[in-house]
């Protein structure tokens, strides 16, 4: 007597067993790697703000959901002048591998101290946000799911050092199903994820789209894996907007 062949069903499933134990290796990973980074991030700008006279103030390098950050928040300068909170941004923001900062009651901004020409690392940001994560749509849709706006708020404010830069959003999907729908769907979900970034504050301009369809598998991955699935960014150009080194302050 012949076995029976396992379905599709049986085969995704034990997929998807296989790849829960790889995507919790690598949200572990990708949190114990920051978390150093996030602290020795926050060592050295209290050390920046005590020179500059801004004691009171506090540099938070985590996300409001507990994740690390290159991208700190200020905090506690409420009652200090515009000129010392001037002061206080900028030195945080000379700090190597900062990549902006920004003050908590949104008064003020700093850019980071990368030259003219100097590759920022918002495209290595937001792949170490995709590598433990993904943004996820709700089944065979390009509607994102609820549960992936809290991603895509970290998305945007990785990629805000590289605002006034091309950036690529491209959509992948993997086999099953024809082609023509997979190449819409992926073209569709790039597109969403575009609104969603352009309603977070990155400007339209600088978003290009492409889907992509099952073409272009992750290395590694058999076509039909639905890891496949996934939304990539690319940085094509280097051209961040270069404003003075802190914004005019708005009202407080």
């Amino acid at each position: 007597m012949s076995k029976a062949r396992p379905s599709l069903r049986h085969f995704r499933h034990a997929t998807l067993l296989g790849i829960i134990p790889i995507a919790i290796a690598a949200f572990v990973a990708g949190r114990t790697n920051g978390i150093p980074m996030a602290a020795g991030l926050h060592a050295q700008a209290e050390q920046a703000i005590a020179r500059v006279g801004g004691a009171p103030v506090s540099a938070h390098f985590t996300t409001g959901y507990g994740w690390p950050t290159r991208h700190p928040v200020l905090s506690g300068g409420e009652h200090l002048g515009t000129a010392t909170r001037d002061r206080v941004a900028r030195a945080v923001a000379q700090i190597p591998a900062v990549g902006g900062v920004r003050w908590a009651d949104g008064s003020a901004q700093a850019q980071s101290a990368f030259t003219r020409g100097q590759p920022l690392h918002c495209e290595e940001d937001v792949q170490a946000l995709l590598r433990s994560r993904s943004i996820r749509f709700e089944e065979g849709s390009a509607r994102i799911d609820a549960a992936s706006a809290a991603l895509l708020d970290e998305v945007a404010g990785a990629l805000s050092p590289c605002l006034g830069s091309i950036i690529a959003i491209s959509g992948h999907t993997d086999s099953t199903g024809p082609e023509a729908g997979n190449l819409d769907l992926s073209r569709a979900r790039a597109q969403a994820v575009r609104q969603a970034l352009i309603g977070r504050g990155i400007p339209a301009d600088g978003l290009r789209t492409r889907g992509v369809g099952s073409r272009e598998p992750v290395e590694g991955l058999e076509p039909t894996d639905p890891a496949n699935r996934r939304i990539e960014f690319a940085v094509l150009s280097i051209r961040p907007i270069e404003p003075t080194p802190v914004d005019t302050p708005g009202p407080r």
